[in-house]
């Protein structure tokens, strides 16, 4: 079976690790449904940003190793100032991590998973994956 791309928000990463049986998490579904699954490195970023132990480290440590970073390019972060405007300018703003994110999706043209969708449906032309699927 073909591998399908997904960019995973960072809730759904919070989620698996805040998850006694890891099997009921999003992130595990996914990656038995045979998908790909990259982060952006915002998402690194919130992770670390949110790691208070070092256990917390080691744990983010060994689940980075499990997916695909997807690095802040040029164009994700040209495509991102994009969106900030077109979001400012309607009264829409989210959060600019959330903006990088969604620029991310956008981008490489994959969709994103994510357990916050009423943020994301405000960036034009995102692709959300219906979690409900899963």
């Amino acid at each position: 079976m073909e591998h399908r791309d997904i960019l995973i928000d960072t809730n759904i990463i919070i989620d698996f690790l805040r998850k006694q049986n890891k099997q009921q998490s999003y992130l595990w579904r996914i990656k038995e449904a045979n998908f790909n699954c990259i982060i952006s490195t915002i998402t690194v970023f919130e992770l670390y940003a949110g790691a208070i132990s070092s256990r917390h480290k080691d744990d983010l440590k060994k689940l980075i190793k499990w997916l695909d970073i997807q690095p802040l390019t040029t164009e994700i972060a040209q495509l991102s100032a994009e969106i900030y405007k077109n979001l400012k300018v309607n009264n829409q703003l989210i959060e600019f991590r959330d903006i990088f994110i969604g620029a991310t999706a956008i981008a490489i043209n994959i969709p994103l998973l994510t357990l916050n969708e009423k943020h994301f449906i405000r960036i034009e032309g995102i692709r959300i994956y219906d979690i409900q699927i899963i």
